[in-house]
């Protein structure tokens, strides 16, 4: 009787062992954290997606008008420019330092960004302004656009050599050359804008 006592508590002190040990929270975090931490390591990877915007007005008189778009999502940002200008030709367009559109002529918005002082060039092609995009073509229509993706720039970002937050819009008269120094020989200033977020 003593045996079968003692063979009856310690498999009832056996089973109650196995259900503790199987639902503790070591035994389930194999899977379950496994799973936790993937989601989380993939949204760390994964930034949300950021826009600004910034909105053109013509410089006097010349009719010019357009919407250029940032949008910036893992660790990139993509632009596109769509401007109307009356006639067809070439615009040289270009981020400038001052986010101030005030003055008549544009020039309150200073010069080229250029945060890492290098010389005026063709984008993508050593050295040039990290504010220097390029040449809008405008067709017969009246109407062009230019699309760029970049990881040198970044928006509302605490890195000044990156962040175009705040900063303008020119679009220009005439092409830019790539070449003449500090502005490409592009002209007046036509349209303005400054970059905001959205």
């Amino acid at each position: 009787m003593k045996a079968k006592s003692f063979s009856l508590l310690t498999l009832t002190t056996a089973i109650a062992f196995c259900f503790s040990a199987c639902n503790s929270p070591s035994s389930r975090s194999g899977s379950e954290t496994g799973d936790t931490s993937a989601t989380e390591d993939l949204m760390n990877t994964e930034s949300e997606a950021k826009t600004a915007v910034a909105t053109i007005s013509p410089l006097g008189e010349n009719g010019i008008s357009g919407t250029v778009t940032f949008t910036e999502e893992n660790g990139e940002v993509k632009m596109v420019a769509n401007i109307t200008s009356p006639g067809s030709g070439t615009h040289a367009i270009h981020i400038h330092e001052n986010g101030d559109c005030s003055a008549p002529d544009g020039s309150s918005a200073g010069g080229h960004w250029n945060p890492t002082n290098e010389d005026h060039g063709k984008w993508g092609e050593e050295p040039f302004h990290r504010g220097d995009i390029g040449n809008i073509e405008v067709g017969d229509d009246g109407a062009g656009s230019l699309e760029l993706t970049t990881d040198l720039w970044c928006l509302d970002c605490p890195d000044s050599v990156k962040n175009i937050v705040g900063r303008a819009i020119i679009v220009h008269e005439t092409h830019d050359d790539f070449h003449t120094q500090p502005t490409g020989n592009a002209g007046g200033r036509m349209g303005c804008a400054v970059i905001e977020m959205q």
